[in-house]
């Protein structure tokens, strides 16, 4: 039996329109169950039949206080999670779910073509990649850098692009743990043509891998 995905895509604020195909795209990785809502009555029950939850993004305040302490028991308990783009826009007013994630977006600049820098080819995530991975994206800015309590396997190179905030520190992709549990989180995939792309794809599915202990 294949593992099972709860792909959660509710929005309160800000919507992609790149959710469908983001979802389709999960959906067609091939190796997946895969179960995608917008509801919040999802968290508030067992979620053990779960390899991982994946906010693919999410925005805004979208769980119930039952929600937020299953999803909270269900990581720390061994559970995977994704953080999938605008899922760093997401419930702002639950602490935890900033240290889950290990960074809060804080502004982007327009929707145009950089480079990211792979720092870490030690991951399903990244192996694939080349060493400076050329990306048209919205290259998130966030309230702080998490190196230092998260292992950062990719950044953005600042210099590639106009209107980066961060510096010469801007990580952008990176996986944690938290509990016994796993957590992934790419900035990455704002526009539908991000789901079509191949490096992208395995990108993805490398990361769900990871958080799914396969």
């Amino acid at each position: 039996m294949s593992p099972r995905l709860l792909v959660y895509t509710r929005t309160t604020g800000y919507r992609h329109d790149s959710i469908p195909d983001a979802i389709a795209a999960v959906r067609t990785l091939g190796e997946f169950e895969v179960d995608a809502t917008e509801d919040s009555a999802a968290f508030e029950g067992p979620l053990d039949a779960y390899a991982a939850v994946v906010f693919l993004s999410t925005s805004g305040e979208v769980l119930t206080p039952q929600g937020r302490d299953r999803l909270a028991a269900y990581v720390e308990g061994g559970g995977g999670f994704v953080g999938v783009h605008a899922a760093a826009c997401t419930e702002y007013a639950w602490p935890y779910y900033g240290e889950l994630l290990g960074a809060r977006f804080d502004r982007h600049p327009e929707y145009q073509p950089g480079k990211a820098v792979v720092e870490d080819r030690g991951h399903p995530a990244t192996r694939h990649l080349p060493p400076v991975w050329e990306f048209t994206d919205e290259w998130y800015d966030f309230r702080a850098s998490p190196r230092g309590s998260v292992r950062v396997l990719a950044s953005a190179d600042e210099s590639s692009y106009e209107g980066g905030g961060m510096g010469d520190d801007h990580p952008l992709v990176w996986c944690r743990e938290q509990g016994t549990g796993r957590v992934f989180y790419t900035a990455l995939g704002h526009a539908p043509e991000a789901y079509e792309d191949p490096d992208f794809r395995a990108h993805l599915l490398g990361g769900i891998t990871w958080v799914t202990k396969r």
